[in-house]
C-alpha cells in the first residue's frame, strides 16, 4: 500500500478544493496516483469547488452571535441570493458565527477550527459545502468584541432569519451599570451604526490615508488663498468631517438634536455607572467586492441565436 503523506494530500487539495479527509480516501483508493486521485474525486462530486473558485462571491449572509461578555461577526459570501436562503448554507454559516466565539477573532484561526458534527476544519467544511451545492462560497472576514463588564449589543438588518442577514453590527458598551438599560441602548446605538456607516469611533481612529485625502480635498477646493487662511480653512472643514463620519460625534438618528457621545451621557443616570463606547464592527453584505458585470437580459437572449 502506498505511503500517503501530508505533502501528496496537501497537493490534491490544491488541485481539487477538496476536503482533507476526502483527498486521503483518494490516494489511499488509487494507491497514492495523484491524477487517478483527482478522477476519483470528480466521479464521486467532490472536486467541484476547485472549478468554482473563480467565480464573484458577493452574495451570502451576514450572521451575529453573542455569548456573555464576547461576540462576534461573520461575512460569508455566496454566487446567489438563491444560496443565501439555503438551510445547509445557513447553518454553515450560524455555525461559523458561533465557532468564531472561542477563536482569536482572525479569519485563519476560524478556517482552522473544527467544524461541529465533523472531523474537517471550517475551511474543508466550506469546499465540502460548495461541491454539494455548486456554486463558490467564501468565508470572507469575522470579527470578534468583548467586554470585561457591560454588554455588546447586536443588530442585524434585512433580517432572513435569526442573527442572519444583509448587514450585521456589534456595539461594545463598558459599563458596570444596569443590563437592561445597557441593552436597549446598545441596540439603538447598532441600528444608528447600520444606518450611517461611522467610519471610526472617534477623529483619533480614521486611519491617516482617509485623513490625507479630505485634507486634500479641502486644499484642492480653496486653492490659491493665502496658506493662513487655508490652514483655517481645513481645520474648520476637518471638525466637520468628524461630525459626519465619527461614531460619537453623529447626530443620533433617534434623536438628531443630540449626538452619540451626548447620548451616552445622558444613560449614566438612568443605567446607574459611567458608559463607555469602547468598540464596534458593522459588516454590511458584499461591500467593496466588484460584481462582474453580466450581459443585459437581451442581449443574453441574441447571442444563443448566433
Amino acid at each position: 500500500m502506498a505511503n500517503i503523506t501530508a505533502a501528496l494530500v496537501k497537493e490534491l487539495r490544491e488541485k481539487t478544493g477538496a476536503g482533507m479527509m476526502d483527498c486521503k480516501g483518494a490516494l489511499n483508493e488509487t494507491d497514492g496516483d495523484i491524477e487517478a486521485a483527482v478522477d476519483w474525486l470528480r466521479k464521486k462530486g467532490l472536486a467541484k469547488a476547485a472549478k468554482k473558485a473563480g467565480r464573484v462571491a458577493a452574495e451570502g449572509l451576514v450572521a451575529v452571535e453573542s455569548a456573555g461578555h464576547h461576540a462576534a461577526i461573520v461575512e460569508v459570501n455566496s454566487e446567489t441570493d438563491f444560496v443565501a436562503r439555503n438551510d445547509s448554507f445557513q447553518a454553515f454559516v450560524r455555525e461559523a458565527a458561533k465557532l468564531a466565539l472561542n477563536t482569536d477573532g482572525t479569519l485563519e484561526g476560524l478556517e482552522a477550527a473544527t467544524f461541529p458534527g465533523s472531523a474537517t476544519t471550517v475551511k474543508e467544511s466550506l469546499a465540502n459545502l460548495i461541491a454539494t451545492i455548486g456554486e463558490n462560497m467564501t468565508l470572507r472576514r469575522v470579527a470578534k468584541l468583548d467586554v470585561t463588564k457591560g454588554v455588546i449589543a447586536s443588530y442585524v438588518h434585512g433580517q432572513v432569519a435569526d442573527g442572519l442577514g444583509k448587514i450585521g453590527v456589534l456595539v461594545a458598551l463598558e459599563s458596570e451599570g444596569d443590563v437592561e438599560v445597557l441593552s436597549a441602548l446598545g441596540r439603538q446605538i447598532a441600528m444608528h451604526v447600520a444606518a450611517t456607516n461611522p467610519v471610526a469611533l472617534d477623529a483619533a481612529g480614521v486611519d491617516q490615508a482617509t485623513l490625507d485625502r479630505e485634507i486634500n480635498i479641502l486644499r484642492e477646493k480653496n486653492a490659491g488663498k493665502p496658506e493662513n487662511v487655508l490652514a483655517k480653512i481645513v481645520e474648520s472643514g476637518l471638525k466637520s468631517y468628524y461630525k459626519e463620519v465619527t461614531l460619537l460625534e453623529q447626530p443620533f438618528v433617534h434623536d438628531g438634536s443630540k449626538t452619540v457621545s451626548q447620548v451616552l451621557k445622558e444613560a449614566e443616570g438612568k443605567a446607574g455607572s459611567p458608559v463607555k463606547l469602547t468598540a464596534f464592527v458593522r459588516y454590511a453584505l458584499g461591500e467593496g467586492i466588484e460584481k462582474e458585470e453580466g450581459p443585459d437580459f437581451a442581449s443574453e437572449v441574441a447571442s444563443l441565436s448566433r
